[in-house]
């Protein structure tokens, strides 16, 4: 499915079509982030991440608020496999204890790093200390915005493909005056992000219309401020 996405598309794909909608409600999703955001959520986003067999791309060391342009560093990325994310395809590592503080990244301008800016963190790294968070397929991870983690190249001979999903508890919203839209998942709204529509169909004309309005919101939040980070308090209720 990501291959076939044009890139902006893959930009909250959950607002194009009814399937992925249901997923980002999903109560097998929803109830493990309420635990740790509370009862009031929000989808902040959500992307299909797929490396493809025996490719170089990877993901550099990053934490993930750096570009999100949040009030406060208050959010979970759910990482759910599609297929089987281990150490040869290329699984998702992190640097346990890392959430406490953010780091400055600078834009390496590599095109075979996977994110959007191609940042990594600037820090000292000591890969010897990653944990390998291992998926089978409907298996999933949570990791908090501020955890240091990056990924390797799929050295496999089958493609890596997860669905990335971003959650902010009902309260924080977009910082700076910044304008973000976000999906209510459960509870409240308590914060100034506009909520965003069901799409009445796969890629019905009306839904499609509502995501280039998001995507270029979006965009805007990702290059403004040369991706200073939220500040606050940057761990979660149960510290995780």
């Amino acid at each position: 499915m990501a291959g076939r996405l044009p890139p902006a598309f893959n930009a909250s794909p959950h607002l194009l079509m009814p399937w992925l909608w249901d997923i980002v409600h999903d109560r097998r999703l929803i109830d493990p982030i309420e635990e740790i955001l509370g009862p009031d959520i929000l989808c902040y986003g959500s992307s299909f991440i797929m490396k493809r067999p025996q490719d170089r791309k990877f993901v550099s060391w990053h934490q993930d608020a750096t570009y999100w342009g949040l009030s406060s560093p208050e959010a979970v990325t759910a990482w759910i496999a599609l297929t089987p994310s281990d150490r040869d395809s290329g699984c998702v590592k992190v640097l346990p204890g890392t959430h406490l503080r953010q780091h400055d990244h600078v834009d390496t301008r590599d095109p075979l790093n996977l994110l959007g800016r191609r940042e990594k963190v600037v820090a000292d790294i000591d890969a010897g200390q990653a944990v390998d968070l291992v998926l089978q397929p409907g298996q999933m991870s949570l990791h908090h915005v501020l955890v240091i983690h990056g990924s390797e190249p799929n050295l496999s001979k089958e493609p890596r493909v997860g669905f990335a999903v971003r959650f902010i508890p009902g309260h924080v919203g977009p910082r700076d005056g910044l304008r973000m839209s976000a999906t209510l998942v459960r509870g409240r709204n308590r914060g100034s992000c506009h909520l965003e529509e069901p799409p009445e169909g796969d890629f019905h004309p009306a839904a499609v219309a509502r995501h280039a309005q998001m995507f270029r919101r979006a965009m805007r939040v990702i290059f403004a401020g040369a991706g200073r980070a939220a500040p606050g308090p940057s761990a979660p209720r149960d510290g995780r």
